[in-house]
């Protein structure tokens, strides 16, 4: 129940910190291309591989799986879900999966997008229901 928590908790500190970054960049850069939400994608995926290669059982830092869940499930995870993505098709491509690190890539993409769409219709349609 305790790795629930630090989850938790590494979830609503990489929620805000996704908020704050994503804000800062809108208001200094401006909203005409989401470019807040793609510098907090570029950081994100950046930030996870990083993290777990340096903390990888062979990597420089010992860091136990409590701490290293945290990071990169709880505050990554929060901060974007595209770092999660990112890492699992990474190893997916390390692993030689090169057609399933390409689908995965391929139709996370192109399945969310139509899911997005299809909310979009769906709830459009609702609100045009008299």
């Amino acid at each position: 129940m305790a790795l629930y928590f630090w989850i938790a908790l590494g979830s609503a500190i990489g929620g805000l910190a996704r908020f704050a970054l994503s804000g800062f960049v809108a208001h200094h850069v401006g909203e005409t291309f989401p470019w807040g939400t793609f510098i907090v994608n570029v950081s994100g995926s950046f930030l996870i591989g990083f993290f777990a290669t340096i903390t990888a059982p062979d990597g420089r830092f010992l860091v136990g799986s409590t701490a290293r869940q945290f990071v990169m499930t709880g505050i990554f995870g929060g901060f974007t879900t595209y770092s999660s993505f990112s890492i699992q098709t990474l190893a997916l491509a390390r692993e030689g999966e090169w057609f399933h690190a390409g689908a995965n890539a391929t139709l996370t993409f192109v399945i969310c997008f139509l899911a997005v769409w299809l909310g979009y219709m769906c709830a459009t349609f609702i609100n045009n229901l008299k």
